[in-house]
């Protein structure tokens, strides 16, 4: 296990092989060093593996797969396309939320914080857990795709009947680690603003998700992010 940082105890008894293999003690050896640099590595340590400990394997339901974190200022706090409350929501949240609001007719947030959806059980991993603070995909292959490929093959071996929403060529990529037939894989392009109008507005996600949950007898997902405070990791 890293030293700097522990995840929850139902990922952790899946992963302690992966965490203990050459990838992640070099991926271990990497960060010591950026920190010993002093580079601003984000997101804080602390943070790293929020997704892992909001969401426990059992509770999973629905997987939004993202790439790396944001790489400003105060934005990656450890959820896939998530900002913490005050920090402006970025551009391919923005089109997220249309596309919830068209879709479910639900408005618009005020703010970019997920945790709700993480405590729900939808997991918002990215594929890469860190990066330089400026430099984005600073932190691609270093390691955290070992880990994160893992977290998806023990998803796909372990569960059944979920939901994988893979935005983009990146994410469509671990498709190869799913079977269509246990689970539903909904694809589409990236969120972000230079491809969100070639299909990724109008990909109806949301709903379908909700839909398939139901057909399964899983209660569905609330996709309403409200003004309450939420509990952060």
């Amino acid at each position: 296990m890293m030293q700097f940082t522990t995840i929850e105890p139902t990922w952790d008894k899946h992963l302690t092989s992966t965490f203990q293999s050459e990838p992640m003690q070099n991926l271990e050896k990497f960060l010591e060093q950026e920190y010993l640099s002093g580079k601003v590595i984000l997101p804080p340590k602390a943070e790293i593996f929020t997704a892992l400990k909001s969401t426990p394997l059992p509770d999973v339901k629905v997987v939004i797969l993202g790439q790396d974190p944001y790489h400003g200022i105060g934005q990656a706090h450890g959820l896939a396309f998530s900002v913490k409350r005050g920090v402006p929501t970025p551009p391919s949240l923005k089109n997220i939320f249309k596309e919830i609001s068209r879709d479910l007719g639900l408005p618009i947030p005020t703010h970019g914080n997920l945790q709700s959806w993480a405590n729900q059980g939808v997991l918002l991993l990215n594929t890469v857990l860190t990066v330089e603070q400026g430099k984005a995909a600073s932190h691609q292959k270093k390691g955290w795709e070992r880990l994160t490929d893992e977290v998806i093959q023990t998803l796909n071996r372990e569960r059944q009947n979920l939901v994988f929403f893979l935005w983009g060529n990146h994410a469509i990529a671990k498709a190869k680690l799913i079977d269509p037939t246990k689970h539903l894989v909904l694809t589409s392009v990236h969120p972000s603003p230079l491809s969100a109008n070639r299909g990724f507005l109008g990909n109806g996600h949301f709903s379908a998700t909700n839909n398939y949950l139901k057909e399964h007898g899983i209660s569905p997902i609330n996709w309403a992010i409200t003004d309450e405070q939420q509990t952060l990791f």
